[in-house]
């Protein structure tokens, strides 16, 4: 096993939000968007991060590329602490981990044309470039994406959205990156233009040694393309184990229900299967549950779950569950 790439020990991030109709001088809400997250990612393999819109998979995104404050914890790459890292090691950071947003059009500068959009990261990090290898190596890329090279002076607004996001793509990957993070990449497209954009992707990870963090909220998408998943609900990491053992095999009780959620081709065996469901509404991060936070939702929660956080459980093969009382744990 190589050593890791990226490492996130018991991050958490804190956000003050401003009282509704409160004094000035009123002390602000503390919003928990995430809540001491642990993941580790080695080179060349892909992370799944799933789970509801509203979990913290996002922010955790933001909190790894440095966008977000981290509150406590911290987030290791090869080995450093980039807490403690001087502004110059920051930005050149930056050419290392790069980011595809979920809305394609509105991530591309509309005043910009395609050729600058891609080359902008470049011209950035690499200011003593010569122009004419900037446009070489925008060229290059833009065919490695999947567009011909004599469409760079064309404007954002005249692609459609795969297109677009085979813009962003094609941005986040022309500094070469160890690290791209996938926020929702494929949400806004077409189911057809999805395929299309997760099987770029793969490609592309197989050819540049890229390692992948792929947040979504389909679990059959995340499945596809991840070597391990990690799940999400209210700012914490739930389970975690690699994607087959964790689509087939869902110990958590919030995990069965994202997976049930996945519709089945065949309409027969749609109609026969039994498709738990969650009761009662997504708790306010701002007044998150005691103990389990997910508590409030589980068939399975017993008196003893407001008490305290559950811890992560082995149950073998790296595979990892925050709750107690599922079969076969103590």
């Amino acid at each position: 096993m190589s050593a890791p790439l990226l490492e996130a020990e018991e991050v958490s991030v804190t956000f003050d939000v401003p009282r509704a109709g409160a004094w000035p001088w009123t002390p602000p809400d503390r919003l928990q968007a995430v809540k001491a997250a642990s993941i580790t990612l080695e080179p060349g393999k892909t992370l799944g991060l799933v789970g509801e819109s509203g979990s913290g998979k996002s922010t955790l995104a933001r909190a790894i590329v440095g966008t977000v404050p981290v509150s406590s914890g911290r987030v290791l790459w090869r080995g450093q602490d980039w807490a403690a890292a001087s502004p110059r090691q920051r930005r050149a950071h930056g050419r290392h981990v790069q980011m595809v947003f979920q809305d394609p059009l509105a991530a591309l500068n509309p005043r910009m044309n395609v050729g600058q959009v891609v080359a902008e990261p470049l011209v950035t990090h690499f200011p003593e470039m010569p122009r004419s290898e900037v446009r070489k190596k925008v060229g290059a890329m833009m065919e490695r994406v999947g567009l011909l090279p004599s469409l760079v002076n064309r404007y954002p607004h005249e692609f459609s959205g795969g297109q677009c996001q085979r813009i962003g793509i094609a941005r986040a990957l022309i500094t070469e990156p160890d690290l791209v993070i996938c926020d929702e990449p494929v949400s806004a497209l077409d189911v057809s233009v999805q395929a299309q954009v997760v099987n770029l992707l793969q490609s592309l990870q197989r050819d540049m040694g890229l390692a992948l963090m792929f947040i979504a909220h389909d679990v059959s998408v995340v499945r596809h393309i991840s070597h391990r998943i990690a799940v999400m609900y209210l700012g914490r990491i739930v389970e975690t184990a690699e994607a087959s053992e964790l689509v087939e095999n869902p110990c958590h009780p919030y995990t069965r229900a994202l997976i049930a959620s996945v519709p089945i081709p065949s309409p027969k065996a749609e109609r026969a299967r039994h498709r738990p469901v969650l009761q009662g509404e997504l708790p306010s991060p701002l007044a998150p549950p005691s103990g389990c936070i997910f508590r409030t939702r589980c068939p399975i929660a017993r008196d003893t779950c407001a008490q305290a956080v559950p811890e992560f459980n082995d149950i073998g093969g790296q595979h990892y569950v925050a709750c107690p009382y599922l079969p076969g744990s103590s």
